[in-house]
């Protein structure tokens, strides 16, 4: 029988405060084990400019709501702050919720958000991933309790840097977000307790592969991270019902359908037939399920997610 984790990711997009509210509060009442935020400042699906909320502020507020789920950005920017200041914040969201931070982490894609706010973009993506290994060294250290010097020809400068106090979990799991061969799935063997991935079966099967071959070069076991898939569930008795429902929350979000026609994330039907589409990912180890949802956020997807889903998995 398999044990399957679940987690859910509002939206922060098209919606208000008192609504993510909601949404958060509900989620770690129905037993959820994660709950996730972006980490966008500007909307990423449809109209850039419509109403968005900021992750770690949200997540710190969300710590404060809820009472037993863990809380994470999918995935958090590493352009967008130093990564010292990135260690001391998921330190400090691990004391307010008690231990359950998450500490996520990318390289950064949406290029519009960063020359909007004038933050460092990079060359390409290639060296956004050397910028990202680099921190993800230094954000590990910290957490551990270790003192940070940079090389000389790293991208940051730190000098003797170290942080107290230490986050209440003996080792804050670090999340790495992407599927890149040959830098972010090097990062991931060598310091991620979670990766998180997304995209057909097919391509899943050759990216786990790939992972442990990096985890065998770097000495790495990796049965010691965790898969996490990353779909977008709506769930009704009919997918013509779902779909419909679907739509209306995408035109809610000033996304035009074929802005999201190549996007096979997006999952609509009953929980029979999400259950039999997630059981290929979940013999190639992904174990861990995070479903994104729109705002206006759909009750009843998250209600049958984890109450009907989940045991049609684990029953499987």
């Amino acid at each position: 029988m398999t044990d399957l984790k679940t987690g859910i990711l509002p939206w922060s997009q098209a919606t208000t405060w008192p609504e993510m509210l909601d949404a958060a509060r509900r989620v770690d009442r129905l037993g959820y084990d994660h709950l996730w935020a972006w980490d966008h400042v500007y909307a990423i699906f449809g109209d850039p400019y419509q109403p968005i909320f900021e992750g770690w502020s949200t997540l710190a507020a969300w710590a404060m709501a809820t009472e037993r789920i863990r809380l994470g950005l999918l995935v958090g920017a590493n352009t967008f702050r130093n990564p010292g200041l990135t260690a001391k914040t998921a330190t400090t969201l691990d004391h307010i919720s008690g231990g359950r931070a998450i500490l996520g982490v990318g390289g950064a894609w949406f290029e519009l958000e960063h020359e909007a706010h004038g933050m460092e973009f990079g060359s390409g993506f290639g060296q956004r991933l050397d910028w990202m290994d680099e921190a993800v060294a230094a954000m590990r250290a910290l957490l551990d309790g270790e003192s940070v010097t940079s090389e000389p020809d790293g991208r940051y400068t730190f000098d003797d840097l170290r942080h107290h106090p230490l986050p209440l979990q003996p080792r804050l799991p670090i999340m790495i977000g992407g599927s890149g061969e040959k830098k972010t799935l090097r990062s991931v063997a060598k310091y991620a307790d979670m990766w998180n991935a997304m995209g057909p079966v097919d391509l899943m099967r050759r990216k786990v592969e790939v992972l442990r071959e990096h985890c065998e070069a770097v000495g790495r076991d990796v049965d010691e991270i965790e898969f996490t898939l990353g779909v977008k569930f709506t769930i009704r008795d009919s997918r013509a019902e779902a779909v419909r429902v679907r739509e209306a929350a995408m035109a809610h979000n000033r996304t035009p359908a074929e802005d999201i026609a190549d996007d096979d994330t997006f999952w609509e039907g009953s929980p029979e037939e999400l259950a039999e589409r997630l059981l290929p990912y979940v013999e190639l180890g992904f174990t861990t399920i995070i479903s994104e949802h729109p705002a206006p956020f759909d009750v009843e997807t998250l209600e049958r997610f984890i109450g009907e889903v989940k045991p049609l998995v684990e029953r499987a």
